[in-house]
C-alpha cells in the first residue's frame, strides 16, 4: 500500500512539473491542464458579461499558478502519507494522533512547499530527510517560474495593444482611403512595419496562450477590434499597380491569415476562413467587428 500512495504522488508531481515546463519553457507554451483551467475560468467569467471578461485574463493566470502549486502539494502529500506519523518528529505541543494522517501529510507538504520551515514537524526517516528539501527546492522553482511567466506575459500584452492602437490611429486617419495615392516606398514600409508587429503578436500568442484571455475595454487597444482593419489595408495593397506594395500587401495578409490559424487551432472553432475567425475573435472579446470584405470590394473608387 505504501508503494501505491508513493507512485500516485510521484505521478501527480510529474504531471504538475510537466504543466510548468510546457506553459513556461516549451516553445508551444501550452500545458493541457493549464489551458483547460484558463479556458474554464474564461467561460465562467464570461457569464458575468463585459466586467467579468475584463478580469478573465488575470484570473486565468492566477488559476493556472494555483493549479501548479496544488498538483505539487497534493503529490508530495501522498508521498508523505504512508509515513505519518512514524516517519516524522513533532514538537512537544503537537499531537499528530489528534488529526487524520492525510491532514498531517498535507500540512507538512504545504509548509515544505512554501519553504517556511516552522520546525513543529520534521522528517526523521533518512530518505524523508533527503526528499523533503527537494520539495522546498521545487516550491522555490515554481515561484521563480510563475514570476518569469508574468514577466513574459505582460510585455506581450503591451505589444499587442500597441499594434491595435496603431491600427486604430490609421483608421482615424483614413489611411485605407489614401493608400493607393501614397508614395510606393512609404506605403510598402508602412505595411511591412505592421506585418512585423502582426508576426510578433502571433509568436506571443503561440508562446503565451493564456494572453488570449486578456481583453480590453477600449476598442482602440483591442487587437480583436482592430485586426480586421489591418486585413483591409493588406487587401487594398494587393491591388496596387506597384509590385513592391503588392508584395507588402501579400505578406501582411499572410501574417494575419497565420494569426487567424493560431486562433482556430487553439481557441476558436471556426472554418478555415480568416474573416469569420476574426469576427468570432471580436465577438468573444466583446468588440465590434467590421463585416468581411472581399478583395474586389477593397478596390478604390475610380
Amino acid at each position: 500500500m505504501i508503494w501505491v500512495w508513493t507512485a500516485a504522488g510521484l505521478v501527480i508531481i510529474a504531471i504538475g512539473l510537466n504543466e510548468v515546463f510546457h506553459s513556461v519553457l516549451h516553445p508551444t507554451g501550452r500545458g493541457r491542464l493549464t489551458h483547460l483551467v484558463a479556458n474554464t475560468t474564461w467561460r465562467l467569467s464570461s457569464a458575468a458579461g463585459r466586467r467579468g471578461r475584463s478580469v478573465a485574463g488575470p484570473l486565468a493566470t492566477v488559476a493556472a499558478v494555483t493549479l501548479w502549486a496544488a498538483l505539487q502539494v497534493v503529490g508530495w502529500a501522498l508521498v508523505y502519507l504512508p509515513h505519518v506519523p512514524s516517519g516524522f518528529g513533532y514538537a512537544s505541543e503537537v499531537h499528530p494522533e489528534q488529526h487524520p494522517p492525510i491532514v498531517e501529510a498535507f500540512y507538512f507538504s504545504v509548509v515544505s512547499m512554501s519553504t517556511l520551515g516552522l520546525g513543529d514537524v520534521y522528517p526523521i526517516e533518512p530518505w524523508l530527510r533527503v526528499v523533503a528539501p527537494l520539495q522546498a527546492l521545487t516550491g522555490f522553482a515554481l515561484l521563480t517560474a510563475a514570476v518569469a511567466w508574468f514577466i513574459e506575459l505582460y510585455p506581450a500584452l503591451g505589444r499587442r495593444r500597441a499594434l491595435a492602437l496603431r491600427l486604430a490611429l490609421m483608421d482615424r486617419a483614413d489611411v485605407a482611403q489614401h493608400l493607393p495615392e501614397m508614395d510606393p516606398q512609404t506605403a510598402s514600409a508602412m505595411l511591412d512595419s505592421i506585418g512585423v508587429d502582426v508576426v510578433e503578436a502571433r509568436v506571443d500568442l503561440s508562446q503565451n496562450a493564456e494572453s488570449y484571455y486578456f481583453t480590453e475595454d477600449d476598442p482602440a487597444t483591442s487587437l480583436a477590434a482592430q485586426l480586421p482593419y489591418g486585413l483591409r489595408l493588406a487587401r487594398i495593397a494587393r491591388r496596387s499597380p506597384d509590385r513592391t506594395v503588392r508584395n507588402s500587401g501579400h505578406m501582411l495578409e499572410a501574417g494575419i491569415d497565420d494569426f487567424a490559424r493560431v486562433l482556430r487551432d487553439r481557441f476558436i472553432p471556426a472554418d478555415d476562413d480568416t474573416d469569420a475567425t476574426l469576427q468570432e475573435y471580436a465577438r468573444q472579446h466583446r468588440q465590434a467587428s467590421s463585416p468581411p470584405r472581399t478583395a474586389e470590394s477593397e478596390s478604390p473608387a475610380e
